[in-house]
Parts: structure tokens; C-alpha cells; sequence
């Protein structure tokens, strides 16, 4: 197979977030506008930016949710992963036979992305979070409908261009679908529902935990340039990854924001290291955060994170109130939300929980729900929109890293207009040294 590559260096991120135009090859819109397709006879053309293990289930999910489509364009940085994620989709028996990605239509590098976006009508952005405002504002700017994986940004001029990006998507009438993807977990969804209508009463306190072990790395091999290196070990480095309070931990962070019916905290204080993961191949992130997080109303968020293998795993949220408590058992097989009544501050009984005991209902897939929701808003012609919380949501997660990397206290308004701007002096698969590990009480918060 053949793959397009451009030679062309892409324009600086820096530009790009002070407001230069980054337009798509081609540069034209499609001829089918976004509010066709709402009988749903026609034919939605999908490209994937981003051919990761993400992005493989991603494809494979979009496709499942429509019938009426077809993937037709892949882009990444690099032939293997593209080869690889391709290979993967012809063999799935339920999509292959709606895979028709032409070798003139896998492209390569950098500048992957604007080739990718003007032959399609749904673009699904799933490469490193680093990419995913300039990704975002050229699939807005073509009048393309998104799925972006969380989160959307690392630093806060990539949260201000999501947010921008956002806001032009719904003067487009273009669906924005999320990967936060326990907003789309019906479990999740009837927790919250209840939780809103006060069945604990107003909410005193929250807690969420993310305490898991390392998901992958990749060791360097020989001949791989320093930028190839971190573009292939991408969770290791914060200016990719946002590192993993940004990257993993904002699915509980989101959770919350969605039990405070998205009211976003004032204030972020915390504290993080790098006590176990200290090798080279583990980059510059931290391997635990713990932040509290302070609401207007004086509600305390306490978050904590960890990835150290070796410790007992606890994915749980716990919301606290005045007439009861709420436990989010997000690591549980089904997942579940359950609410306990609290009379005379002791735990009486259980007396509401989301799904059934354990092996009573079929499993509730989430990943697959937000596909499904997606392309049937842009079929019913009332596209859905995530693009404000999925921004403010990954903001909250980056603040709490400016918190722990800082040892500050960190204001929302000032984590918003901060100017610290992660990206690298250029996109080319050369020379790029690993920034310094944060030190808080050093690290300045910029």
C-alpha cells in the first residue's frame, strides 16, 4: 500500500493559537451539507486522525452506530500504526465490509489531518491531546461533524481554542460529540438524574479516586529521533499528554462536574510527585496527584490519582449530601451508582442503585453509546453539541496539574488565561530534549 505523506512543515501551534488560519488541503467544503442526512438514506463519509489502539475502537464504533456509512480516509504520523489500525478494521466481520480507505486516501505526518478532513463528513479526532485544537478548529472551520477523545487540550490557549471552536460548531448546526464517555453510560446518566433531583439532598462534599497501575510505555529503539520517540510514548510527556491527571483522570473529574450540574470549581490546591516511576522512558509526568478542589458555595472536591504498580486499584466517586450518600463504582462489572440514606449520620440501607446485581442486564457500553447518540443527532437534524463542558472539563484537569506542578494555589480564571503554552519549538522528527520533571515550590506558574 501507498500512503500519502506531505513534505510541507506545518504551520507553528503558536500561530495557530494567536489566530492564523489553519485550512484544510483542498480547502473546500464537502458538497453534502451537515442537515442532509436527517432522513438517514444518505451515505456519511468518516475519517479517522489518529490510528491508535483509541482510534481503531473509535472507527470500529462509529461504524457500528450507522449503517448508512463508510470509512474512507486515515491519517497518522506514522505507516505502521495507520497499516496496523487498517488491517484491524478489514478483519472485524461487523464493519470491513464498510471500510473502503484507498491507498491515495491514508496520508501521513504532521499535516495528516488536512488531507483527511475535506473527504469526509464526520472526522473522528483521536491522536495524542496535544493535536486536538488544531485538529478541532480545521474540522469546524471545513463544517465537519467531530467526535473528539478527551481530553481536548493540555495547556489553557488550547482550551480557549476548543471553547472558540466550539461556539462556530453550533452557528454550523454541527454535532460535537465527546470521549467522556460516562456521560453516555446509562447507569451514569440515571445516577445523575437522581442525584439532581435531590434524592441526597444538596451536595456537601466529593471525593474521586483514579488509583491504577501504568497502561503502556515504549522504550526507545534505535533510530528513532527524540520527537518520534515521545510521538510513539505520548502518555510519558506533558506537553502530549497533559500528563495523566489531564489525560486519565479527568473521566472522574468530568463526573463531578457533571454531579455539580457543570458549575466548575474556583480554586485548585494539590500536591503530586514522581516517586516510582523515575526511568527515562517514563518522560517528565508525575506518578500521583492528590487536589482539592474549592466550589463558590464553599463545597470541597478531593481528588487523587496515582499510577504506581504494584498497589491496589480504586476507580470510585463519592458524592456527599445532606439527606445521603452517593458511591459511583466506576471499576465494578456492571458499573453502578448506588445511594444510601444516612438517618442520624449513620449508613442505614441502600436505597437506590442504577442496574441490576451483577450479570441481570446486558453490559452498557459506553464507548459504543456516544457513537450511537452522535450519529443519530446528525441524523435527526438536532446535533448534539459537548464542545463548552468537554473543554471546561479537561480546563478543571489541567488546572489541578498547574496546582501539583506549582504547589500553588490555582484560581479558575487564572488557569484560564494562563499563557503557558506546552507546545514544542517545531513538528519536525528531529531533536526535541525532555523538558525538566515540574518541582512544586520551583515551577513557576505561568
Amino acid at each position: 500500500m501507498t500512503q500519502n505523506t506531505s513534505s510541507a512543515k506545518p504551520a507553528s501551534r503558536r500561530d495557530f493559537l494567536a489566530g492564523a488560519a489553519v485550512a484544510a488541503a483542498g480547502a473546500t467544503l464537502t458538497s453534502l451539507a451537515p442537515n442532509v442526512h436527517a432522513a438517514g438514506s444518505d451515505i456519511l463519509r468518516i475519517g479517522l486522525i489518529g490510528c491508535g489502539n483509541r482510534g481503531t475502537g473509535a472507527a470500529e464504533q462509529a461504524l457500528t452506530a450507522d449503517k448508512n456509512t463508510k470509512l474512507v480516509a486515515m491519517g497518522d504520523m506514522f505507516s505502521d500504526r495507520l497499516q496496523s489500525s487498517l488491517n484491524q478494521l478489514k478483519s472485524n466481520k461487523g464493519v470491513c465490509d464498510r471500510v473502503e480507505v484507498k491507498p491515495d486516501n491514508c496520508f501521513l505526518g504532521f499535516n495528516a489531518y488536512k488531507q483527511v478532513i475535506p473527504l469526509v463528513d464526520v472526522v473522528l479526532l483521536t491522536t495524542p491531546p496535544h493535536f486536538r485544537p488544531m485538529h478541532f478548529k480545521a474540522a469546524v472551520d471545513a463544517g465537519k461533524h467531530i467526535f473528539a477523545e478527551k481530553p481536548v487540550a493540555v495547556d489553557a490557549p488550547g482550551v480557549r481554542a476548543v471553547l472558540a471552536a466550539a461556539e462556530e460548531a453550533k452557528k454550523k448546526n454541527l454535532a460535537v460529540v465527546a470521549g467522556l464517555c460516562w456521560r453516555y453510560h446509562h447507569g451514569m446518566q440515571a445516577t445523575m438524574k437522581r442525584l439532581h433531583e435531590g434524592m441526597i439532598g444538596d451536595i456537601t462534599s466529593l471525593q474521586c479516586t483514579y488509583y491504577t497501575t501504568t497502561p503502556w510505555k515504549r522504550e526507545r529503539e534505535a533510530g528513532w529521533t527524540d520527537m518520534e520517540w515521545q510521538l510513539r510514548n505520548w502518555l510519558f510527556f506533558t506537553w502530549l499528554s497533559g500528563d495523566f491527571n489531564v489525560e486519565q483522570h479527568v473521566h472522574s473529574l468530568d463526573k463531578m462536574a457533571w454531579a455539580m450540574r457543570d458549575e466548575y470549581p474556583i480554586s485548585a490546591v494539590g500536591c503530586g510527585g514522581r516517586q516510582v516511576r523515575v526511568e527515562p522512558v517514563y518522560g517528565n509526568i508525575f506518578d500521583h496527584h492528590t487536589v482539592v478542589y474549592e466550589y463558590a458555595n464553599g463545597v470541597k472536591l478531593f481528588a487523587a490519582c496515582r499510577q504506581q504498580p504494584g498497589c491496589p486499584p480504586d476507580v470510585s466517586d463519592h458524592i456527599m449530601g445532606t439527606k445521603g450518600i452517593c458511591h459511583i463504582e466506576a471499576s465494578a462489572s456492571p458499573a453502578r451508582g448506588k445511594v444510601v440514606t444516612l438517618p442520624d449520620g449513620k449508613v442505614s440501607k441502600l436505597l437506590w442503585q442504577s442496574v441490576p446485581a451483577r450479570g441481570k442486564v446486558p453490559p452498557d457500553n459506553m464507548y459504543q453509546n456516544e457513537h450511537d447518540a452522535l450519529f443519530a443527532s446528525i441524523r435527526s437534524g438536532k446535533p448534539i453539541n459537548n464542545g463548552e463542558w468537554m473543554a471546561k472539563s479537561s480546563l478543571m484537569a489541567i488546572m489541578g496539574r498547574m496546582a501539583t506542578y506549582t504547589g500553588q494555589v490555582i484560581e479558575w480564571d487564572k488557569a484560564l488565561n494562563s499563557k503557558e503554552d506546552l507546545t514544542p519549538s517545531a513538528y519536525e522528527l528531529g531533536s526535541l530534549p525532555v523538558g525538566p520533571v515540574a518541582r512544586p515550590g520551583v515551577t513557576k506558574f505561568i
